[in-house]
């Protein structure tokens, strides 16, 4: 059997009052909405990496949720066969986003409701993640409210 690979990634996400919306990127091969994600480099935590990754990916720095991440298997093709890979999602406050940022060449970005979310997307894998954020999403507005009256402070 082969080993199955496991990536970090983000849900970056902001509020509108009692209202979430999320950011997509697009992925760099083929240009479909998908979420940040990668590899941790070497002693680097989740935290770090999914941080490192909204950036390099989304321009985006906020707070990450360790609290309630989500591992769901994602599929990557490569015109021959689809890789399944583990990913650790953290859903992420976002508190910045830059108009220039590492691969703003290669990516677009695009807000979404969450109820308007599964519709961004054309990947069953990354509907069911969403479905997944959904379900945690009153844990997820309660954290963010208070995360977000912290930084007012």
């Amino acid at each position: 059997m082969k080993k199955m690979q496991h990536k970090i990634g983000v849900i970056p996400f902001d509020l509108d009052e009692d209202r979430i919306a999320i950011m997509f990127v697009t992925s760099q091969r083929r240009g479909r909405w998908i979420l940040p994600k990668g590899n941790l480099l070497s002693g680097e935590t989740h935290k770090k990496g999914c941080k490192r990754e909204a950036f390099e990916e989304a321009g985006l720095k906020g707070k990450i949720i360790t609290d309630l991440p989500i591992t769901t298997v994602i599929g990557k093709s490569d015109g021959d066969h689809i890789t399944r890979t583990a990913v650790t999602y953290y859903p992420m406050l976002v508190t910045e986003q830059f108009d220039d940022w590492p691969e703003r060449k290669k990516r677009e970005r695009h807000w979404a409701l969450l109820k308007d979310a599964h519709r961004v997307t054309d990947r069953e894998d990354f509907r069911k993640l969403i479905a997944q954020f959904e379900a945690i999403a009153p844990c997820v507005l309660d954290i963010a409210k208070h995360k977000k009256a912290k930084l007012k402070q």
